[in-house]
């Protein structure tokens, strides 16, 4: 019967093509749920219980992707920045156009003390400051998983005597002085640093500030007694965001000075005289570009903020804010809250009476039977510091020369060994 053999052979056809749709469509759907799945595995954090060689693990996937999509080489220079109030911890790293660009960030586990340098042993302040880390600050044998030392006491702060040591970023989720972190996350930071220093990274500038200096924030903090030295931190902080490259940190006169050129022969002495000083001139102008900026930023948030300060909360209110989170786990675990979490803006009559009663408490305290001898509180002056703040920057219209180009000559290289020279090293002082 032809008509059933034309029909039959048609039905045979259709069975056959739909097969081969449905064939495609789940090859199509087992692919998808493959990809979402290698998504889950490279966002999700490292189960530690299978990394064999903590000091040698690889940054995970997802990060080497964003490097390459941002232009980043492996091996590049990385800064490492910290911003105590609000818990944050950034890696930059240098692109090929020499620039850098934030890679990673991350919510520091536990800071102890207040906001404000670190001054004397024993006192659990956490430093602020500029410092140099080098290959010798990996301590690949902390009992804090790993651990990075900050290099406190830097030539700033031997100048001005303070005094401490051992003060690291680690792991373990418990700080007396330090910036702990969660192991998982000194993981990736210690991979970071091990391989910048791989590519040939001398120094790694580790940027630690109070807060994100911004014109708000530093009017909210003007009250406070470190308001001063953050004044002055604040001037590398600008250069840094002007330039998008870590700043020069010289010291001098016990003060920090940054991308200062010292001319007629000088030399940078911590506590002695600074010498006669330059600004490359494309910086001057940048950096007084922005200063318009921040003057009328300043101003708005004076107005803004009239007659209101920000209160500081200790170590123990931060870790009030978190208490749930330490339930059930072992006692070592101390997480502490940011600053913003548990402080707020308050009038300055109401700021006043919360000092006096936290300076009553501190001084019962250390009169109490077997007390232990504490460090002494820092004052909190109730008078509006000076207000002549270093400028804040906006985004820059064009790309601008690196103005801190070394032009001194350089012995000549062979083409071969410049071929095989990292891209950083071409404007490496050495």
């Amino acid at each position: 019967m032809p008509g059933l053999h034309r029909r039959t052979g048609w039905h045979y056809l259709y069975g056959l093509v739909w097969m081969r749709i449905r064939h495609f469509a789940y090859i199509s759907l087992m692919a998808l749920a493959l990809s979402g799945c290698n998504d889950a595995l490279e966002t999700a954090q490292v189960d530690l219980s299978k990394v064999k060689n903590k000091v040698e693990q690889p940054l995970p996937g997802h990060i080497l992707a964003q490097m390459s999509a941002k232009g980043m080489d492996r091996n590049s220079p990385i800064m490492i920045r910290i911003f105590k109030e609000e818990g944050a911890m950034e890696i930059w790293k240098a692109k090929t156009d020499n620039r850098f660009d934030k890679i990673a960030d991350y919510k520091i586990c536990a800071w102890s003390g207040r906001l404000g340098p670190k001054v004397k042993t024993g006192d659990r302040q956490a430093p602020e400051g500029f410092y140099d880390l080098t290959r010798a600050n990996l301590n690949p044998n902390s009992k804090y998983y790993l651990a990075i030392n900050t290099g406190f006491p830097n030539r700033y702060d031997a100048a001005n005597g303070r005094t401490g040591s051992d003060l690291m970023i680690h792991g373990a989720c418990s700080s007396s002085g330090c910036y702990s972190m969660t192991d998982q996350q000194v993981l990736e930071i210690y991979a970071f640093a091990r391989d910048a220093f791989k590519g040939g990274q001398a120094t790694v500038q580790l940027q630690a500030f109070p807060f994100r200096m911004t014109a708000e924030n530093m009017v909210k903090h003007r009250l406070d007694s470190s308001y001063d030295f953050w004044k002055m931190l604040k001037v590398g902080y600008d250069n840094f965001e002007v330039t998008k490259r870590p700043p020069e940190v010289n010291v001098c006169e016990k003060k920090y000075v940054f991308n200062q050129q010292a001319t007629d022969g000088g030399a940078f002495n911590a506590a002695g005289k600074c010498p006669a000083m330059s600004t490359p001139p494309a910086l001057t102008a940048a950096l007084a570009s922005y200063g318009k900026t921040y003057d009328a930023d300043y101003a708005k948030a004076m107005s803004k903020f009239d007659g209101m300060a920000w209160y500081d909360p200790t170590e123990a209110e931060r870790k009030a804010v978190v208490a749930k989170t330490r339930k059930g786990r072992e006692l070592a675990y101390a997480p502490t809250g940011t600053s913003l979490e548990a402080g707020r803006m308050v009038k300055v009559a109401e700021l006043e009476d919360l000092m006096a009663k936290r300076t009553a408490q501190g001084l019962a305290a250390k009169s109490a039977p077997g007390a232990t001898p504490a460090a002494p509180a820092q004052p909190q002056p109730m008078a509006v510091a000076a207000a002549t703040p270093a400028v804040v920057p906006v985004p820059m219209q064009n790309p601008m020369q690196n103005p801190l180009a070394y032009t001194a000559p350089e012995p000549q290289e062979t083409a071969e060994a410049a071929a095989k020279k990292p891209f950083w090293k071409f404007w490496a002082r050495n």
